[in-house]
């Protein structure tokens, strides 16, 4: 069985993301590791060809800031890196810029791409997610963050990235079939210093829409507000080994009252379905054939 990771970025640097991090957690699992790194504003190409791996492949590409509708851009580079996969490898570990997998889950992984390597009517793996925000300390935990989410495909060049780059479809749009395992992605996307959270959220909203908009909606400010959320809990457990050092240097301070936090009845009533019934009101763009066994 072969392996190949793949990725996207740009501006990693200026805009704070852990790609270092996000390639170092997955390199374990792959063979071979396949990033599209975009024409940048700051060092990011430099950053990429300092790691030290030789898995490393890096293909240059030109972003084209046209596509300003649903992030229709950050698909076409997940495409790019994916195409530029060779046919011998079996499994395909998909990690985006602001993305870590926990090492307690590498084995997990592991035998869920052994396990299902036959298995053809199985496109993918479903993984769940930790979203932190303001620092390391806390989760957002209302219904509006998405808790699953396609990180593993199969080698096959019918599947493409979907509409964002969130997901994954396959040909004649059709989702894909996946197996839902016991294994999380740590999102870090909503906790970087407040001066670069608020820089990415005036470039970043461009990606989905026009000047007018980002103008009406996007604070004038020079740092981001992140006391304006609704629902955090704290983290207790351990972050991955790759992200100590960055934790380490955070330079910012962020505290949250639990007791501030503000659910609505809408959320109350989804959780308590959920817990009791098992019912999953969240967006799925995939079919869940089956759920692995932890």
């Amino acid at each position: 069985m072969k392996v190949c990771g793949f990725s996207f970025i740009r501006n990693a640097v200026l805009y704070d993301y852990p790609i270092r991090e996000a390639i170092a957690s997955v390199l374990p699992l792959c063979d071979h590791f396949v990033i599209a790194v975009g024409a940048s504003d700051d060092n990011t190409l430099d950053m990429i060809q300092s790691i030290e791996s030789t898995k490393i492949q890096i293909i240059k590409t030109e972003w084209d800031d046209s596509l300003r509708v649903g992030g229709e851009v950050l698909a076409a580079e997940t495409n790019k890196a994916f195409q530029a996969i060779q046919g011998d490898y079996d499994w395909c570990i998909y990690i985006q810029g602001d993305e870590v997998i926990h090492e307690k889950y590498h084995d997990i992984i592991r035998e869920a791409m052994s396990g299902y390597a036959s298995r053809k009517d199985i496109d993918g793996f479903l993984f769940n997610y930790l979203h932190f925000y303001g620092s390391y300390d806390y989760i957002a935990v209302a219904s509006n963050w998405y808790r699953h989410e396609i990180r593993i495909i199969r080698n096959n060049k019918k599947i493409f990235s979907y509409r964002d780059a969130q997901g994954f479809r396959k040909e004649d749009n059709q989702k894909l079939n996946v197996v839902h395992i016991p294994a999380y992605i740590y999102h870090y996307g909503w906790v970087k210093p407040p001066s670069s959270m608020q820089a990415k959220q005036k470039t970043f909203q461009k990606l989905w829409h026009d000047d007018q908009w980002v103008t009406r909606n996007v604070a004038d400010s020079d740092t981001f507000d992140y006391s304006e959320i609704d629902v955090l809990d704290r983290f207790t457990e351990s972050h991955p080994e790759v992200m100590k050092q960055r934790i380490a240097q955070q330079n910012w301070h962020f505290d949250r009252d639990l007791s501030l936090n503000r659910t609505t009845f809408k959320d109350r009533l989804k959780n308590m379905l959920n817990r009791y019934l098992g019912l999953d009101f969240s967006y799925r763009n995939y079919t869940v054939k089956e759920r692995m066994k932890s």
